[in-house]
Formats: structure tokens, C-alpha cells, sequence
């Protein structure tokens, strides 16, 4: 099953925008995020977890804002 969820390295776009970032997606103790490490309760976490690639989903902060996901793999 091809949808984000913890363990998984996600990879995605700021939309609107074409620069591709990717984080794993981490418990709260091992996030790091200068290491590509983001924990799971994490407001950009909880917007991905669940969803698959080609989706476009909104990061629920102050300033909300979209990101599509363009790859999921799982990271051992």
C-alpha cells in the first residue's frame, strides 16, 4: 500500500512551486529534522500520513498551505 505513513520517506512539492523536498516520517524521539527526519505529530506529518502520491494536501498551520506528494518509499 502506497500511502504516507510513519517509516516511510515521503518525497513532495510546495505548491504552487516545483522544488521536491522528502522527510521520513519519524516517532517524536528519533525526528531530526536537519537530518530529513520529521516527527509524526508534526503539523506537515499529520497533513501527509494517509495520503498517496499525486495528492494535494493543506498543512493546517498559521498560514496554511498545499503540498502535492510525488513519491512514498518505505526506508528500512
Amino acid at each position: 500500500n502506497n500511502v504516507v505513513k510513519i517509516g516511510k520517506t515521503v518525497t513532495f512539492v510546495e505548491l504552487p512551486g516545483d522544488e521536491e523536498e522528502s522527510y521520513q516520517i519519524v516517532g517524536s524521539a528519533e525526528s531530526d529534522a536537519f537530518n530529513g527526519k520529521i516527527s509524526n505529530e508534526s503539523p506537515l506529518a499529520k497533513a501527509l500520513i494517509g495520503h498517496g502520491v499525486n495528492e494535494i494536501v493543506t498543512v493546517g498551520v498559521a498560514e496554511a498551505y498545499d503540498v502535492k506528494i510525488v513519491d512514498i518509499e518505505f526506508t528500512a
